[in-house]
């Protein structure tokens, strides 16, 4: 196989599945680990890939926001497996904040029916899924809504926040990376996100590992804002290791 043949079939996989790591593909083509890279190093090149540790992500991954209704559909399985892991991290009798996320809804949906706690969201859906249980009290954020997440974001909400101290907030993110923190691609999305780590005593991430590398335009916490992520099995070990070394606690699930 031809270089370039090589780096066509490296592309449309990196498409097909969203990220391509280096020692996969090596085993796959049958060639070194030194090609690989040297692949990549020309994709990244020509614009249509992002180096980052052990692989590459397609560049359309890193710069389009998917609509709430894309994401519920991916990663299922492991966001209820971090869902149930995160209700761990909750206080009996606790505050919680849910941020808009497709994991934080999980989170909401996982909540038994009878449990006693105080929950603070801007997500509508959120709101749904716990307005009907007597033993919550519901605290909804209001603001300007956007309508690709069904967040309530701006002055608004931030100013609500700004007395609060929970607990614990539950944090999704579109990407994280050791080097860059928790991004996300909007910038009022970013805004209340880091409203809603400073209003609560522990920030946790709860992400699915797809999301590990990837770099959003909008940093809303660096890695000494969040005390814990929860991830699934998918999370590399480097990764993880950078991130402990780094102060956050990684709990894969």
């Amino acid at each position: 196989m031809y270089a370039a043949e090589r780096q066509q079939a490296i592309l449309e996989r990196a498409r097909e599945v969203g990220r391509v790591e280096v020692v996969a593909l090596s085993e796959t083509l049958g060639v070194t680990v030194e090609t690989v890279r040297r692949d990549l190093t020309a994709l990244e090149r020509l614009g249509v890939v992002r180096r980052v540790h052990g692989g590459a992500l397609p560049v359309e991954r890193l710069t389009l926001e998917q609509h709430t209704a894309d994401r519920q559909i991916q990663a299922t399985s492991e966001k209820r497996t971090i869902a149930e892991r995160a209700l761990a991290e909750i206080p009996h009798g606790g505050s919680v904040i849910l941020d808009s996320g497709t994991t934080t809804l999980a989170i909401a949906h996982a909540m038994p029916a009878d449990m006693s706690a105080t929950v603070v969201t801007n997500s509508f859906a959120i709101a749904a899924v716990i307005a009907d249980r007597p033993s919550i009290d519901l605290v909804l954020l209001g603001g300007r809504v956007r309508h690709r997440t069904g967040a309530a974001v701006g002055g608004m909400m931030i100013e609500a926040l700004a007395g609060m101290c929970a607990d614990v907030a539950f944090m999704g993110a579109n990407g994280f990376d050791v080097s860059h923190g928790f991004t996300t691609p909007d910038q009022a999305e970013s805004d209340a996100k880091r409203a809603m780590v400073g209003a609560a005593r522990r920030a946790v991430i709860v992400s699915d590992s797809t999301k590990a590398g990837q770099i959003h335009l909008h940093r809303f916490a660096g890695l000494s804002d969040i005390a814990m992520i929860i991830t699934d099995t998918g999370l590399d070990r480097d990764t993880a290791e950078d991130l402990e070394a780094a102060g956050v606690e990684v709990a894969v699930v």
